[in-house]
């Protein structure tokens, strides 16, 4: 049974995805504000189930250690035949657990149509999902995919006590972006609980020094636009912001709405200022023309056409940084923020708040990137469009003074090497796992875009973005994103069948 929630209750299950459009602020680390999976648009207000408590344990690499914590799920069995349909589970990642995708999105439509009891777990630490009292460093220790995978197989181990009625429960697991890889290596750490996985957009190779990521932005640009003049265009701004910022810096301070001069800016400071306008860019890209819910509750309307249009077409004869800056504070106004904050300094005690409270999750996905998977989008791929002023060294600079000098180059290094030796990388052999992934998303450049063994086949969008292929079908949807649905519904029909 479905409830109905209060008008203010949707809003703030919808409040940090409304601010997930890509800012400086908003979108860092390749990660929007909330999580990277936004909330589906076509929400009706459709009855949203409430939230139900699991009691998990802390650490699962001690079974002797009985220390519990609650967990956030939400369960719709509006479908489910109890007699012959599947369990689906979406796996929640860097983000609340919104209950918006228990009503819309592909597998709700994969789930009508299999009879399917659906089940949403919030990953640990994220969201409501509180295993500890605070965000200390210390207490982060506990925060890990390891333990992540770990809390699906108990809380699976659990559900099958709880729905089970004398046969055996075929569960299959959904997931985008680092829960794309989580349902991934689901299937080979605890292949006797999920029958199958769908990962969408899931970066399965970890990786410190992320460059690819903006030469696929870059690749995006030209290939949705058929054209180098965006790009050209943002590299002509790039050189003439360089250019200002040693003679005229007040100039970009009117023009990019910075909260404080630039001219007094420290080094760490200029590379923050450099990284938020590529982010702006690369924010652009990962979302291109999905189907979730923005700021505004309507659909995204800035695509990467509609953006480089704007850029060149800007007032033809005027020098290419003022169009970027244009973009820019179309972002700002987006976000309702009045300038732009590159604060290095201001970004840092950011990231060290400790307390629940302030929490969006960026202190913990950071947590993870310097531990597990490095990630980190560096402009050394792509110096003619973004220059190279956020290098490597300015992200592990960031581990340290977030977390402790602890947190180096060697320790982040072994962290990326453990993750990698342990679920298996790009030679992940994994069955029964469809891999999905877009042409236009950057992430797509660390996953699995060719097949590697039959039984777990990759889909490969052309022209689509990040996590395309989860959001709720519309009409105005590329052919290939809708074949991309139907070939997983069909795979998702053959191998139910199996024993």
């Amino acid at each position: 049974m479905l409830f109905r929630v209060t008008l203010s209750l949707i809003f703030v299950f919808l409040l940090p995805m409304f601010l997930s459009i890509n800012g400086s602020k908003e979108f860092r680390l390749g990660r929007s504000k909330g999580g990277n999976l936004g909330a589906p648009a076509e929400y009706a207000g459709e009855n949203l189930p409430p939230a139900q408590w699991f009691q998990q344990k802390l650490d699962h690499s001690s079974p002797t250690d009985q220390r519990v914590w609650e967990q956030r799920y939400f369960v719709n069995d509006s479908f489910y035949n109890n007699k012959t349909g599947p369990i689906f589970l979406m796996v929640g990642g860097e983000g609340p657990a919104n209950p918006m995708w228990m009503t819309k999105g592909a597998w709700i439509t994969y789930a009508k149509k299999f009879k399917a009891l659906c089940i949403m777990l919030e990953h640990r630490y994220y969201g409501e999902s509180h295993p500890t009292k605070d965000l200390s460093t210390k207490n982060l220790e506990y925060l890990s995919s390891f333990q992540a995978l770990a809390d699906i197989a108990n809380f699976v181990d659990a559900m099958n006590v709880k729905y089970e009625n004398k046969r055996q429960l075929k569960w299959v697991a959904f997931g985008g972006s680092y829960p794309g890889s989580l349902v991934a290596w689901l299937r080979v750490k605890y292949p006797h609980l999920i029958f199958m996985s769908v990962s969408s957009s899931g970066p399965l190779l970890a990786k410190l020094d992320f460059q690819e990521y903006f030469e696929v932005v870059e690749n995006a640009l030209l290939e949705k636009t058929s054209s180098k003049d965006c790009t050209n265009k943002i590299k002509a701004a790039h050189k003439q912001i360089v250019s200002l910022m040693q003679t005229n810096p007040s100039v970009l301070d009117d023009e990019f709405r910075t909260c404080k001069p630039l001219e007094n800016a420290s080094r760490n400071d200029i590379r923050n200022f450099f990284n938020g306008i590529a982010n702006d860019v690369a924010g652009l890209v990962q979302y291109n023309e999905d189907n979730r819910i923005t700021n505004d509750n309507t659909y995204n309307n800035l695509t990467i056409n509609t953006v480089c249009d704007m850029l060149t077409d800007y007032k033809n004869n005027t020098p290419a940084y003022k169009a970027l800056a244009s973009f820019n504070s179309m972002i700002l106004d987006q976000n309702n923020e009045t300038c732009m904050d590159y604060s290095y300094d201001n970004m840092i005690q950011e990231l060290r708040n400790v307390t629940w409270d302030s929490s969006e999750g960026g202190r913990q996905w950071m947590y993870q990137t310097c531990t597990e998977f490095g990630f980190y989008q560096t402009s050394s791929g792509e110096e003619e469009m973004f220059g190279n002023d956020f290098s490597l060294e300015f992200f592990i600079q960031q581990c340290i003074d977030v977390f402790g000098k602890n947190f180096n180059e060697a320790f982040i290094k072994a962290g990326i090497s453990w993750t990698n030796m342990d679920y298996g990388a790009l030679a992940i052999r994994a069955t029964r796992v469809i891999f999905v992934h877009g042409s236009v998303d950057p992430w797509h450049a660390l996953g699995m875009c060719t097949t590697a063994i039959n039984e777990s086949p990759v889909i490969y969008i052309p022209g689509t973005a990040h996590c395309a292929d989860m959001y709720p079908a519309r009409a105005s949807d590329l052919s290939e994103l809708t074949r991309a649905r139907d070939t997983i519904e069909s795979r998702l029909a053959q191998w139910l069948q199996l024993p």
